[in-house]
C-alpha cells in the first residue's frame, strides 16, 4: 500500500537562525478506478481507503446505489519503478444486471486533489440524479450540536496533526457523535470515502445524519452528500452559490462559517433548534 505521509530534509528559517530538519508532507499520488475492467477515472489521492474511495465516488456519481451493486473491488498490477506493486489501479467490477457508466466523449472523469467539478465538461453533466433525496428527512438537530463538529472532526484528523496539509470530513449522527472520520489531499476524496464506508456498511440513505467538512462547502461536495442522501451539511467555510442553489433544490439543509457559537444557515434551517444562549 502507499504510504499516507512522505519524510523529506526542509530548511526552516525562525528568529532563531536556519537550520535542515526532516517535515512530513501528506502524500499524494495517483489513482485510477476502473469498472468492469475499463478505465473511468484518475483521481490524485492520500493513499488509503481506496476501497471506500471507489465506492464513494460510484454512489455520487450515480453509477451504483447500494452495496449489492458492486461485486468486486480489488487492486491490478501496477509496478512502479523498482517492480513492486504501486496499488494505484483498482478495478470494480458490477454486478450482473448493472448497467456500466457512461465513458462518452462528453463527459470527463480526471479530477485533482483540489476540484472535482472543474474537470467536468459542464454544470448540465453532472446534474443530480439520486434514488435518495434528502428533501423529507425528518431530522433535527440542536445548534449546540452542531456547533461542536468542527472540533470533533479536528480531534479525530490523526495524519494532519503531522503535516497540516489534508482535508478531512466527518459523518455524524443528530447527537453528535462521531461514525467515520476520513483525510485526504482532496476535498472530494475524503467525502468519497466517508461515502464509500457508509454504502459498505449499508448505511444508505443517510437519513438522520450530518456531513461536517473542513474547508467550504462547494457544488460538488452538495451533490455528493445528497447523492448519498445526506440531510445537512456542515462547514467551516463558505459555501458557492451554486451549492447554496442545489442544496436548497434538494431540501438540504447547509451551513457554513461554522466557527465557535456562530453559524450561517443558508437552506433548510428549520431542522436546526437554537439552544445557544
Amino acid at each position: 500500500m502507499g504510504r499516507v505521509t512522505v519524510r523529506r530534509p526542509v530548511v526552516r528559517i525562525a528568529a532563531a537562525g536556519s537550520r535542515t530538519r526532516p517535515d512530513s508532507l501528506a502524500a499524494e499520488e495517483p489513482m485510477e478506478i476502473r469498472v468492469n475492467g475499463r478505465a473511468l477515472s484518475v483521481t490524485m489521492r492520500t493513499p488509503g481507503h481506496d476501497v471506500e474511495l471507489a465506492h464513494g465516488f460510484l454512489l455520487t456519481e450515480g453509477v451504483v446505489a447500494d452495496r449489492d451493486q458492486v461485486a468486486t473491488a480489488r487492486y491490478c498490477d501496477s509496478p512502479g519503478p523498482d517492480g513492486r506493486n504501486t496499488y494505484n489501479v483498482l478495478d470494480v467490477m458490477l454486478a450482473p444486471g448493472v448497467a456500466p457508466p457512461d465513458t462518452s466523449v462528453e463527459r470527463n472523469f480526471y479530477t485533482t486533489s483540489s476540484c472535482g467539478v472543474c474537470g467536468k465538461a459542464a454544470l448540465d453533466s453532472v446534474r443530480l440524479r439520486t434514488d435518495h433525496p434528502p428533501e423529507n428527512d425528518p431530522v433535527q438537530l440542536t445548534a449546540g450540536t452542531v456547533a461542536r463538529l468542527p472540533d470533533l472532526l479536528r480531534d479525530a484528523q490523526r495524519v494532519f496533526d503531522s503535516t497540516g496539509g489534508l482535508h478531512a470530513a466527518g459523518l455524524f449522527d443528530d447527537t453528535g457523535r462521531a461514525l467515520v472520520v476520513r483525510e485526504d489531499v482532496g476535498r472530494h476524496n475524503a467525502v468519497d470515502k466517508v461515502l464509500g464506508w457508509a454504502l459498505l456498511d449499508r448505511r444508505i440513505p443517510l437519513s438522520g445524519c450530518v456531513l461536517m467538512v473542513s474547508g467550504r462547502a462547494s457544488f460538488e461536495l452538495v451533490q455528493k452528500a445528497a447523492m448519498a442522501g445526506v440531510p445537512a451539511l456542515c462547514a467551516v467555510s463558505a459555501p458557492s452559490s451554486l451549492a447554496a442553489d442545489l442544496a436548497e433544490e434538494q431540501g438540504m439543509t447547509l451551513v457554513g462559517f461554522l466557527r465557535g457559537e456562530s453559524m450561517n444557515i443558508y437552506t433548510r434551517a428549520d431542522r436546526i433548534v437554537n439552544d445557544i444562549t
